[in-house]
């Protein structure tokens, strides 16, 4: 580990560029020098290591097998056919496992070697897609509603997340003179930020647009939401202002916790920027920079005061929010299949397992698919047609097509068909609802397995439905390697948070809409002990349940689990605010 805390890092980094250049020129190893591994993250990149050969290598005398993950920033996950196409060349070439849906909707390629490095990151940016601010201590990408009951005001709150994501790009020059190789100038090193300042935020921050009634995004589990409100006639009002959403936990640390986002407002469409910034500003100023695991804005504002933080956005902000609106969420998983578009368009949301497309094995040990293929052809039909045809990713790590002509529905369900696509139209409500991070083998804070694992456990867990006559239950199952929360696994109705090789915390009691959080039922177990935890609790809510009653829902209801009561750990936010 570096000797130097990630704030002084960044302080003597000279905006972002660190010995950077250094790094990569250097051949004699796969890896960066330490303080380089920090930087790199903000240009859109993790270091990382095959952990499943790290012990071989070791006792070799090799150094680990270095390769690097590389994320794209896609506000709203939106692309052409075109750039489909370019991407899909990138994951054939330069990375391994295809390309992977993340739940924040970017593109995540893996497996990319040092010395390939910045040819990948050119090639993606003449994809007029770029990576900066993908990670790091900064705004990262912007959530929006992917597939709305609404489709016309998706266009507008997608343009919305993308202004507002281009206005809190950092100032730096650094990413285009590492990667594109534009000439350093005048003052390079040392560019104003006025955002974010010569240390950038204490920790990231995510922002996320919901259209209710679907909430797609989980908006309450990011840092800043904004919560479309719209007129009986469905045009867009303004947005409701959410803050202090976040995953992140350490086990054993009562001072780190999941949070959901509370409502302080509303807002016009005009204001928004303006609230967003002023919220980033805030936590830039008051985020605690002394314990990294207290530095998300869930901590300031509970350390602080929510009434006390509104205050501060406010006045930073120069105007007041007003009374939050009426809005009602159904629930946050996606809609499957196809809808209706408007204007002789239509729209397929394609269930993508754990988000990853690839042709092969999806677990690398189960049966192989042609996915990456299969997409490739939908995308090269979309490209010939012409149209307004797009490929949105979805927070759920899932797929929607959208604004196919209805005269291509045909031709584009065959190529689903064909190529095992159309997985929606079989799989368990539990297997269309269920979210996985990546974990192991190549994240390096996984304590378990996650995507790799899910597959198979969700086929245990389905003969345990179907044994009790539920398999028809749309549970929300969502897997997580660690305790930091990229699945979202604190919003699942049920969910494993990885503890060591094979051994999970099982957390059950969360609902359906991203409303609730759940709270530990077992801890440190093992699957066997898992499946014997969930044995009963099926029995009793096939027996017991109401109609259309979720299973979250009952357990609550049942007395099977008790919800937390500690108002700073876990927040339930209501169905609807009165206006």
């Amino acid at each position: 580990m570096s000797a130097h805390s990630v704030e002084d890092i960044k302080r003597g980094s000279g905006r972002l560029r660190g010995t950077l250049l250094a790094s990569l020129a250097d051949a004699v190893t796969g890896a960066l020098r330490e303080d380089d591994q920090t930087l790199i993250k903000y240009h859109g990149s993790y270091q990382q290591d095959d952990r499943d050969v790290r012990e071989p290598r070791r006792l070799a005398k090799l150094e680990p097998a270095f390769s690097f993950m590389i994320r794209t920033r896609t506000p709203g996950g939106v692309i052409n056919p075109t750039q489909w196409l370019q991407l899909d060349a990138i994951a054939t070439e330069y990375a391994e496992r295809g390309l992977r849906i993340t739940t924040r909707q970017a593109f995540q390629f893996h497996g990319v070697i040092k010395r390939e490095l910045k040819a990948t990151m050119q090639a993606i940016n003449a994809a007029l897609i770029d990576t900066l601010a993908a990670c790091g201590d900064v705004n990262r990408n912007v959530a929006v509603a992917a597939n709305p009951l609404h489709p016309e005001v998706q266009a507008q709150v997608l343009a919305q997340a993308v202004a507002t994501s281009k206005h809190l790009l950092p100032n730096t020059r650094a990413y285009y003179e590492l990667w594109l190789d534009e000439e350093r100038v005048g003052g390079s090193g040392e560019e104003v930020e006025p955002i974010y300042g010569e240390t950038y935020l204490p920790r990231k921050f995510k922002i996320g647009f919901a259209i209710p009634p679907l909430n797609d995004v989980d908006v309450f589990a990011q840092d800043l939401g904004f919560i479309a409100i719209l007129d009986e006639a469905g045009a867009l009002l303004g947005y409701n202002v959410s803050i202090g959403g976040g995953m992140g936990a350490t086990h054993g640390d009562p001072e780190t916790y999941p949070r959901l986002g509370e409502v302080i407002g509303f807002a016009m469409p005009d204001q928004v920027i303006a609230i967003a910034e002023s919220v980033v500003t805030a936590q830039r100023d008051f985020g605690n920079r002394a314990v990294r695991k207290r530095a998300r804005l869930k901590y300031t504002i509970d350390d602080r005061g929510l009434a006390w933080f509104k205050d501060e956005v406010e006045r930073r902000a120069g105007f007041p929010l007003g009374p939050a609106r009426a809005f009602r969420f159904d629930h946050n998983g996606d809609r499957f299949g196809w809808v209706e578009a408007g204007a002789n368009l239509q729209h397929v949301t394609l269930r993508i397992p754990s988000g990853r497309i690839v042709d092969g094995a999806l677990d690398g040990r189960g049966p192989a698919v042609l996915h990456l293929t299969g997409l490739r052809e939908i995308a090269r039909l979309l490209q010939a047609e012409g149209g307004n045809a797009e490929f949105r990713l979805t927070s759920n790590q899932n797929l929607v097509i959208a604004n196919i002509p209805v005269a291509l529905r045909a031709r584009v369900d065959n190529l689903m068909q064909s190529h095992a696509l159309d997985g929606w139209r079989s799989a368990s409500p539990l297997r269309l609802n269920a979210l996985a991070c990546v974990a192991l083998p190549t994240c390096g804070l996984a304590m378990a397995e996650a995507e790799r694992y899910l597959p198979a456990f969700v086929s245990e867990v389905d003969a345990l439905l179907a044994r009790h006559g539920i398999a028809d239950a749309p549970i929300h199952l969502r897997l997580s390697g660690c305790p930091n929360g990229c699945s979202r696994p604190y919003l699942g109705e049920i969910a494993l948070v990885g503890k060591a090789p094979g051994r999970y915390n099982l957390m059950l009691g969360a609902d359906h809409r991203g409303e609730r959080l759940n709270t530990l039922y077992r801890e440190n177990i093992d699957e066997p002990q898992i499946l014997a935890a969930l044995d009963p609790l099926f029995a009793a809510y096939a027996s017991e349940r109401t109609h259309d009653e979720r299973f979250g829902d009952w357990l609550l209801r049942s007395g099977a689990i008790v919800a937390p009561t500690s108002t700073s750990q876990y927040r339930s936010i209501p169905i609807e605010v009165a206006a």
